[in-house]
């Protein structure tokens, strides 16, 4: 399967649809990652957060896909924002998943209060200076935590990976993204099955285009131009949820999707102006 790429501004491509991994872990989580690589997704998106990287990195050399093929992401928690502590850690994280280097490496989330993002953020890219990342960016940034990566360091983030889904359509922070030249990902572009995936304007919507309401919505956050990241262990759907590029949605379509956002809309209620990753 031929899944179209964006460019970044740094140059380097990154498919138009990745595989989240949160959760995914273990013998299990190899198993499902490499069950997605083999189905054709070639964005892989982990962090040290969740425990997997090893996995990952087990489920690439499981796979037989050729290294270079695959774009690989990991991303940097708030406990490992000191300068130092962030290097030493990347390089950890190569080590697990046994990689000589990492496409794409984000800070997880600013944490304001900690306010030590810049710091961070001066560390991501002197990993790249070293050859231990290709690309850098961050997750859940807000424009005023954007705007101060770029005025303190002259370093713009490539991506800017946030919760983003019909119901919480992020319309003002994907606008922000787009004036500085930042892709935004969605993380949880289905709410993690628990919100959207049930909606009944989105099940009728899904019926008339003879598609499942998940390939809907992911059709949607791909016409906004947004890379989602959707998360699955089962081989139908990931197979389901790479079949996107073949019809698309009218207008009206996305209207009626886009009409569906709400102010609370988020699913954990985690906003990054408050909430603090350790």
């Amino acid at each position: 399967m031929n899944i179209p790429t964006i460019k970044l501004h740094d140059g380097y491509e990154i498919p138009a649809i990745g595989l989240g991994t949160v959760y995914l872990r273990g013998e299990p989580g190899v198993d499902a990652i490499t069950s997605a690589i083999r189905n054709g997704y070639r964005l892989i998106d982990s962090a040290i957060r969740y425990d997997n990287e090893g996995a990952v990195g087990e489920a690439v050399r499981q796979s037989g896909i050729p290294r270079e093929q695959l774009f690989l992401t990991s991303k940097l928690r708030a406990q490992y924002f000191n300068y130092d502590d962030a290097l030493e850690m990347i390089r950890e994280s190569l080590y697990r998943a046994n990689l000589d280097y990492w496409d794409l490496f984000l800070l997880h989330w600013p944490n304001p209060k900690q306010d030590k993002y810049v710091e961070a953020w001066r560390a991501l890219i002197q990993a790249k200076e070293n050859g231990w990342i290709r690309s850098i960016g961050v997750s859940n940034f807000m424009p005023e935590h954007l705007d101060r990566l770029i005025e303190e360091t002259g370093e713009t983030p490539v991506i800017n990976q946030i919760e983003l889904h019909p119901y919480f359509s992020q319309v003002e922070q994907r606008q922000a993204d787009k004036e500085r030249g930042i892709i935004t990902e969605a993380w949880s572009p289905l709410s993690r099955a628990r919100t959207v995936t049930h909606d009944e304007t989105i099940a009728e919507l899904a019926r008339q285009k003879g598609k499942t309401v998940s390939q809907v919505i992911l059709r949607w956050h791909v016409q906004l131009g947004v890379i989602p990241l959707p998360r699955s262990s089962s081989e139908l759907h990931q197979k389901e949820n790479l079949d996107v590029f073949n019809f698309e949605l009218t207008e009206d379509e996305m209207e009626t999707l886009n009409a569906l956002t709400k102010p609370d809309g988020r699913i954990d209620n985690q906003d990054p102006r408050e909430y603090e990753e350790y």
